[in-house]
């Protein structure tokens, strides 16, 4: 669960990024986070995240209290959270199979683990048959579910997929979003922070909206505890 209470979040130089936050997102919830440019989207990704600390409030994600958190247990939160970036962030050098396998061992998994993991989430996205490709011979959508997977692989109970669509087509794009609903209905929390309202009015989730670091708008909760029932 992804809960925040009256969160305020100012930077040194001055400026509010957040003015009092509060929202919840239960497990298993598919949101949209929508707002312009310098809304405080990124922020709260970075709360999420425990990249920031709240200037005052609480932040509580996946069991963990985000204002108190000590170093030493960030990577175990993290551990919690796949974050799928707009840039992808995927390493040239490495195959689709090594880039999603580093993922894991970053975590300390061992090669076994490895080896009857990555083949499955590749599956999951797709991706099977280009284990070997490397991501410059991948187009832009395949790049995309890569990054999911690596997001995926391990086995976090909330995936972020910050504006996933930004540098895809209509048609990749909607390609995307639906891999993202498969991966809600299999019991993760989906988070995807977007400036794209034609794909947010297709999908009928709940939309979160954000602006000048306020919640303005939070619409299709009922809607979308309905689906879940």
């Amino acid at each position: 669960m992804i809960q925040f209470t009256d969160v305020v979040k100012s930077y040194e130089q001055g400026n509010v990024a957040l003015n009092g936050v509060t929202m919840q997102i239960e497990d298993g919830e598919f949101c949209f986070l929508v707002g312009p440019s310098g809304s405080g989207k990124s922020t709260i990704i970075k709360l999420i995240t425990g990249e920031l600390k709240p200037t005052s409030g609480t932040v509580h994600v996946n069991g963990y209290s985000l204002e108190r958190i000590r170093k030493r247990e960030i990577p175990y939160l993290r551990r919690t959270v796949g974050v799928v970036f707009q840039d992808f962030r995927l390493i040239d050098k490495m195959t689709v199979y090594e880039n999603v396998a580093f993922a894991m061992r970053v975590v300390g998994a061992k090669e076994k683990e490895i080896r009857e993991r990555v083949p499955y989430v590749l599956e999951l996205v797709g991706l099977e048959g280009k284990m070997g490709r490397h991501p410059r011979e991948m187009s832009g959508g395949e790049q995309q579910r890569l990054a999911i997977a690596r997001a995926l692989v391990n086995n976090p109970s909330t995936i972020i997929a910050d504006e996933p669509t930004g540098n895809l087509d209509p048609e990749r794009s909607f390609e995307i979003m639906a891999l993202l609903q498969e991966i809600n209905n299999l019991g993760t929390t989906v988070l995807v922070v977007t400036h794209a309202q034609d794909l947010v009015e297709l999908f009928h989730k709940r939309v979160i909206a954000i602006d000048d670091g306020l919640v303005v708008k939070d619409e299709g909760e009922e809607e979308t505890n309905d689906e879940a029932e």
